[in-house]
């Protein structure tokens, strides 16, 4: 059967994103996710960071039910209290980084990014230098500077230091995060869906910098991802 499918029109509705292709030898216009497919698509990504460690919980329970021993009981209780706390950081930094975090024109603390970025990011393998001032900027500024970060933790798979200096100062303060560990690399698309140019379909897994790249854009900002000797930087000007 013939696909039916249109390209869909770029205007202040549906604004360029993701290209999709219509089969497997042949590229389509780019279209964008619609408003309810963008926030079904959020969620799908919020639901995948909480599955494993509300699932480890769930185990742990389990565990519990079955009457252990003393020293099974204790790691039971042990992965309880660690999965819960996995859960609550990542609970907490998705409320800010995807949700609405205040209302309409509002204010979010550096200081407060700072403690989810580090609750959430920061885990044995990946540490934060957070260079930022303490002030407050504008709420979407911030969720930018936390997606940045989450792009920017792809970019070194098996742990390093994510560094984030400003750039500029006050209310238009953007940021540069740097990416320094063992083997960091670029992955693959995520350069094209941060810059807009041609990048796989917009799924679970690809929404998150497309996200950011909305949230730059919002802010009047355009965010690059690049080596740069060993690094990986990644910059919203």
């Amino acid at each position: 059967m013939r696909d039916s499918r249109r390209p869909a029109p770029c205007n202040s509705r549906n604004p360029p994103g993701p290209h999709y292709m219509s089969d497997a030898s042949s590229p389509a216009t780019a279209t964008a996710p619609d408003m309810l497919e963008l926030a079904a698509l959020l969620c799908s990504r919020v639901c995948h960071d909480l599955i494993s460690p509300v699932g480890a919980i769930v185990n742990g329970l389990e565990v519990l039910d079955d009457d252990p021993k003393p020293e099974d009981r204790e790691f039971a209780l042990d992965l309880i209290r660690k999965s819960a706390k996995t859960a609550s950081a990542r609970l907490q930094f998705c409320r800010l980084a995807f949700g609405a975090a205040g209302s309409s024109g509002a204010q979010i603390d550096l200081g407060d990014a700072q403690t989810m970025a580090r609750g959430h990011i920061e885990d044995g393998k990946c540490t934060i230098t957070w260079n930022l001032p303490r002030l407050l900027l504008p709420k979407n500024r911030v969720k930018l500077l936390l997606n940045m970060l989450v792009v920017a933790q792809h970019t070194i798979p098996r742990g390093g230091t994510l560094t984030i200096d400003p750039v500029g100062e006050g209310e238009t303060m953007s940021f540069r995060i740097t990416a320094t560990g063992h083997n960091a690399r670029l992955p693959q698309n995520i350069a094209e869906l941060l810059s807009g140019e041609r990048g796989p379909a917009a799924d679970a897994h690809a929404i998150q910098p497309y996200y950011t790249r909305l949230l730059a854009q919002a802010c009047g900002l355009t965010v690059t991802l690049a080596p740069e000797g060993a690094a990986i930087i990644v910059t919203a000007s």
